[in-house]
């Protein structure tokens, strides 16, 4: 009865992909709302000095969202998908607040505590959504909209509350932004989101990919094609996570002002957002190993750079390109995942990869942040850079020549 009343496709499902990449749009923007001034915060308001203290939001904020992510999947059969979500939006209410009115960098650190669980539960539920919808064939594309959705907005807010802040001050008023982020997300979310739990069960009667002997090890390390996807997805994300609490400071520090710093920063997530309408595609159409070899690389080429330049015109090339780099690898890592899996194995997958992919952002930011502390903030920059190249090695020696 099932498989006579759902169809898969972009086509078939495009209304409620269309919402899906709405509401994925609002749970980026949440993210958007610290990027470009948060560091700042740390620094001007709050006196902090330490780079490993100022980072502590990152290190939270990844920790948390990685296990969120891997609960996110545990659950999303039980629970499902549209519920996960609609929990997540609800632990995004306080943040704006928080934001808003702290005294103390013990309440920035409890707002990235719930804004990890939002981006956990939310992101991840959204993305498991669009790919039950879509089916075999268009598992790229539909995570190129999905990212493109999620990031664009990223950089978008980046960009406004920047502007926002050099006009009008750091706080409150960049921050107002976030409560109808989280209205409109979470409206939209109870009363227009349909689950996709019956998406799931029509293609598992056909699917003939074997289900994973162990999901966590087999996704974490032990399956050739899915090892290779997670440790790429921590190193790039351990390279965001240090571009994310890094760059705002290496950038003030050399002179750059906090609208000139909120657009370097946001062209960076705004390439990342815009190039995946196109890698996407290409992750459907073009050999994955290729994708995720090339993006890494250009990563680390990206960062190499960042170290040493010193005009805008160059902060805002080398931006792009690790933004364009970025595309290349983000729906791809999700694409390979999805199709070397078996559909009622996906969520869990999913959530295992993202677990580790997110871990990325505390590895990272604690890693550089001893190095900066300890050494310098170009050192941190360069050490990552390094790390980046050597997953893009691993890549090349360890992923099959084909993924199915």
């Amino acid at each position: 009865m099932i498989s006579k009343t759902i169809q898969l496709g972009l086509k078939e499902n495009w209304q409620q992909f269309t919402l899906l990449v709405f509401v994925n749009a609002f749970v980026g923007g949440m993210v958007g709302l610290e990027r470009s001034i948060l560091p700042q915060i740390a620094e001007f308001e709050f006196g902090i000095a330490a780079k490993t203290a100022i980072l502590s939001f990152i290190v939270v904020f990844g920790i948390v969202k990685a296990i969120t992510n891997y609960y996110a999947g545990a659950l999303a059969n039980k629970l499902g998908r549209r519920n996960l979500l609609i929990i997540g939006w609800l632990f995004a209410i306080p943040i704006p607040f928080i934001l808003m009115y702290a005294n103390s960098w013990n309440w920035i650190i409890a707002a990235n505590v719930l804004l990890g669980i939002n981006q956990g539960l939310a992101w991840s539920s959204t993305v498991v959504m669009k790919i039950d919808l879509v089916g075999e064939k268009q598992r790229g594309f539909a995570m190129g909209l999905n990212e493109f959705a999620g990031y664009i907005a990223v950089a978008a807010v980046a960009f406004i509350t920047g502007w926002i802040a050099t006009e009008f001050g750091i706080r409150p008023y960049p921050f107002y932004l976030g409560f109808l982020l989280v209205g409109l997300g979470l409206l939209l979310s109870i009363f227009f989101i349909k689950d996709t739990r019956g998406h799931v069960a029509a293609e598992a009667k056909s699917n003939k990919v074997l289900k994973l002997k162990n999901i966590f090890w087999d996704t974490t390390w032990r399956d050739r094609s899915l090892g290779s996807v997670s440790q790429a997805g921590l190193i790039n994300n351990l390279n965001d996570g240090m571009a994310w609490g890094f760059f705002p400071i290496l950038l003030a520090s050399k002179g750059f002002s906090l609208d000139q710093i909120g657009i370097i920063v946001a062209v960076y997530p705004a390439v990342w957002g815009l190039g995946q309408l196109f890698t996407g595609k290409m992750a459907d159409n073009f050999p994955k190993k290729n994708l995720l070899f090339l993006g890494m690389l250009l990563q680390a080429i990206a960062l190499m750079f960042f170290a040493w330049s010193t005009t805008m015109t160059h902060y805002v090339l080398l931006s792009s390109l690790l933004g364009w780099g970025t595309a290349m690898v983000y729906p791809t890592f999700l694409a390979s995942i999805a199709e070397n899996t078996h559909p009622q194995d996906r969520a869990k997958s999913i959530g295992v990869f993202r677990l580790w992919r997110d871990l990325g952002y505390a590895i990272g930011a604690i890693l550089t942040g001893i190095i900066a502390d300890n050494i310098s903030l170009v050192a941190a920059i360069l050490f990552i850079a390094v790390l980046t190249f050597l997953s893009a090695l691993v890549i090349v020696v360890r992923m099959p020549k084909a993924i199915r």
